[in-house]
């Protein structure tokens, strides 16, 4: 039987720059990914414009690439979002390690613009954002977008196997092999049995649900992150194009006025489509921006986010329950008007068709979603978006669109070393669904901190 120097189980970003990074000492590398090889990464309903033909696993989030690899695709040069690295790293640390994995992304083909350099308009935006109540957070972003966020990732893929590393796609880990504290191995779930020194767990947002219990059955400790559940808004692009056209994506936090809860935009992109993605058979929403294709419109998450404390512990179950309750009442995605919401009433496809705003996620159900997200969570998105008709007149129209639910299923943080190693001997952890990161840029450096951990004890 084979022995690896490490087993990495996800082939998303953490555990790609893992690879690259460990390539410099070894090539006895393998990587585990559960879904499919980017050229197979397909989604028939999309190619079709018919409903979710629910897949598993699903090619939009799952296979080469990660979720990541159909995403917007956006590097954010910035410490200050993406994650939490910033509680295992220095400040000085994070920044020069965004900066090699950039240069790295770079090397792979990513563009050489970079959006959110233009120091006067960002002082203007800062001054319009704190007479809104909002905190905005200046950040400089490169943008790969869809089609080429592709190019770049069969470009690693291509210089990973060329060094020798073996990548098994259609294969996922069962369960780690531990003896007396340290790891030896894992077990795919087709039973066998792999040896290895060293294994870096990053199964992205996709396995956060498998590594949660991973960690339970091996005892190891978890604190509960903030749950994030909101809703994907999509409105014409004029309305947000004065920000995006200087930031790309412009970052903005609110504290609700009447529970203080944290809401911030995410994922923006700038002539968009809104796109559904299936999370282990429930219906979710997202947005992509491509490099090439445009539309006519503009679409941003907002989320609500919420720490839970004692005795709860499951805030991917609570995530998976408003989104089965959306998937209950529409069969997938749920579509509303601004202003039926704000009048207390449903949307239907004559009212859609009134609006101003032509959908660009057409296989969402016209509905009601004051029936899906708990009042606490609408009441902050309501404030949100009065907020930020401050900055961007239009934001807060009847026709504003919004499709929920938008759920971001982290898992609950492993107890990690500051170079990322679980308690469990040899055994590593990065990206989103290890719980310590939230975006491309800081998956990516947290499986760098990862790679290099191990390069010293090779």
């Amino acid at each position: 039987m084979k022995r690896y120097d490490v087993v990495i189980v996800g082939g998303g970003p953490a555990g790609i720059f893992a690879a690259i990074e460990l390539t410099k000492a070894t090539s006895k590398i393998l990587i585990l990914e559960k879904g499919k090889k980017l050229a197979e990464r397909r989604c028939p309903s999309k190619e079709q414009g018919i409903a979710c033909l629910g897949c598993e696993p699903c090619s939009v989030v799952c296979g080469w690439g990660g979720a990541g690899a159909f995403s917007d695709g956006k590097l954010t040069l910035s410490g200050e979002v993406g994650g939490f690295l910033d509680e295992y790293l220095t400040k000085e640390e994070l920044s020069k390690l965004i900066r090699y994995v950039d240069d790295v992304y770079l090397r792979f083909g990513a563009p050489a613009q970079i959006y959110g350099e233009d120091e006067e308009t960002i002082t203007r935006i800062e001054k319009m954002a704190v007479l809104s109540d909002l905190r905005f957070i200046p950040s400089r972003i490169r943008h790969l977008g869809s089609g080429r966020t592709l190019e770049v990732l069969q470009a690693m893929e291509d210089h990973l196997t060329g060094q020798g590393v073996e990548i098994h796609t259609g294969e996922t880990c069962a369960e780690l092999l531990v003896e007396n504290g340290r790891v030896t191995g894992i077990r795919t779930s087709k039973g066998e049995e792999i040896p290895a020194s060293f294994v870096i767990l990053a199964p992205g947002r996709q396995g956060a649900r498998w590594l949660t219990g991973e960690a339970a059955r091996l005892g190891l400790q978890t604190r509960v992150n903030p749950v994030d559940i909101g809703v994907r808004v999509e409105l014409p692009a004029e309305v947000m194009a004065e920000l995006t056209s200087v930031l790309y994506e412009g970052k903005f936090v609110f504290y609700s006025r009447f529970f203080e809860d944290r809401v911030r935009t995410f994922c923006m992109c700038p002539h968009g489509e809104v796109v559904m993605e299936n999370n282990d058979g429930l219906i979710t929403v997202n947005g992509h921006s491509h490099a090439h294709k445009k539309t006519a419109n503009t679409n941003f998450a907002l989320l609500v986010s919420k720490t839970f404390t004692e005795p709860f512990k499951e805030p991917i179950k609570y995530g998976r329950y408003i989104a089965g309750l959306a998937n209950l009442l529409g069969g997938g995605v749920l579509l509303q008007r601004l202003g039926d919401l704000q009048a207390g009433r449903r949307s239907t496809p004559e009212r859609i068709k009134k609006g101003l705003v032509r959908p660009t996620l057409k296989e969402a159900t016209p509905g009601d979603l004051s029936l899906v997200l708990p009042y606490r969570h609408l009441r902050a998105v309501l404030e949100m978006l009065e907020a930020l008709d401050g900055i961007a007149p239009g934001v807060n129209s009847r026709n504003t669109l919004l499709y929920g639910v938008e759920v971001k299923f982290y898992s609950s943080r492993l107890e990690l070393s500051n170079s990322l190693e679980t308690e469990i001997e040899n055994l590593f952890a990065a990206g989103d669904g290890a719980g310590v990161t939230r975006g491309l840029m800081q998956a990516s450096v947290s499986g760098v901190v990862a790679g290099r951990e191990i390069m010293k004890r090779l």
